[in-house]
């Protein structure tokens, strides 16, 4: 009853025409929405009159309106669309330009936050937001940086964004990004899936290749990646070789991938392993299958690529990867060998 009370004053207050009381009432909607899904849904009468606060000239009505309506919209379809529907989204796009960092990270995590819908991804592309977002890779804060890239991933799963994305030229930032950034983590993540869907075009590929340490950084979340980070970034440089094996052979081998895909062959997941596989036999010096004398097996094809691999370190590596890799796939035969044992013990053979 006391939180209902509570919801009932907080929506008057917002509705009134004091401007302290707005603010107030601005402030209880992000720390009652902060982790309350009902408590969400029950302030979507307050959408209209906070983003009303965006649009005023009054720095205190703006911050305090963008982070109620940021939390209103987490993890809620219905208070997203709504905060578009309202005409939420033009003061945000505003504040992207805005020299005040924290307005500029606050729209870039609303922007994160409402491109989750796809229902709201063609009306925020149209508004011009891509081109901004490409911007704050480049100068914005670290967060911003953070989520800028999360939401520009958000909006590359519409086929129709992908053109305006190319066309702003985030490969250099999204590098940048993956260069400084844990490979492990969630950012790094969020990049290299943005550029598995990149280079599959011609100017994202040239953008890759062109960039100083752009496959090297790739390569390093192959290695050192989380799961789905690793499937993105085998699936990146497996699709370049796929499109143009002559051009883009080199420049990966170049960076000392056969390592990270060894370890994929055998530890990676259900998807990454065939990609890997997929991948080295594309690197081999003929992407074609020998003869039957010398049967194409995976060693095979990871031996006839160290013998080209130039510098000791890295071709000593791949051949101790190689080793290990053998040694594994003979432990785990082994294993399977002991358990189909294990399985037809005497008890249950047949008698005659």
């Amino acid at each position: 009853m006391e939180c209902s009370c509570s919801v009932y004053e907080t929506l008057k207050l917002i509705q009134s025409h004091d401007p302290c009381s707005k603010i107030y009432a601005a402030k209880e909607i992000r720390r009652l929405a902060k982790s309350s899904q009902h408590s969400r849904r029950r302030f979507y009468p307050a959408i209209e009159p906070l983003v009303d606060m965006l649009r005023s000239d009054c720095f205190e009505f703006n911050h305090s309106a963008i982070l109620a309506l940021l939390n209103l919209a987490v993890k809620d379809e219905i208070n997203k669309i709504r905060i578009i529907e309202a005409g939420g989204l033009e003061p945000i796009i505003g504040f992207l330009k805005s020299e005040n960092h924290s307005m500029q990270e606050h729209a870039a995590a609303s922007l994160l936050t409402l491109s989750a819908s796809s229902v709201n991804k063609p009306t925020i592309s149209a508004s011009g937001a891509i081109p901004l977002l490409v911007n704050i890779l480049r100068y914005g804060s670290p967060q911003a940086k953070v989520d800028a890239v999360m939401a520009l991933y958000n909006l590359s799963t519409l086929p129709d964004n992908l053109n305006l994305i190319l066309q702003a030229e985030p490969v250099p930032s999204i590098v940048h990004l993956l260069k400084t950034c844990k490979k492990s983590s969630k950012l790094a993540e969020k990049c290299i899936a943005l550029l598995e869907t990149i280079v599959q075009f011609d100017e994202g590929r040239n953008a890759l290749i062109s960039e100083d340490g752009g496959v090297l950084a790739v390569v390093e979340v192959l290695e050192s990646g989380s799961l789905h980070s690793r499937e993105h970034a085998v699936s990146t440089l497996l699709i370049m070789c796929q499109i143009d094996r002559c051009k883009y052979r080199e420049p990966i081998l170049k960076e000392g991938v056969i390592p990270g895909l060894l370890e994929l062959t055998v530890q990676g997941t259900s998807k990454s392993q065939p990609k890997a596989k997929t991948l080295l036999q594309l690197l081999r010096d003929s992407p074609y299958p020998r003869s039957e004398i010398q049967p194409d097996t995976l060693e095979n094809i990871v031996c006839n690529i160290i013998s080209q691999i130039d510098g000791e370190e890295q071709s000593g590596k791949a051949k101790q990867m190689l080793t290990e890799m053998v040694q594994v796939s003979m432990e785990q035969s082994l294993r399977h060998l002991q358990q189909r044992a294990m399985v037809c013990t005497p008890a249950d053979m047949p008698n005659y």
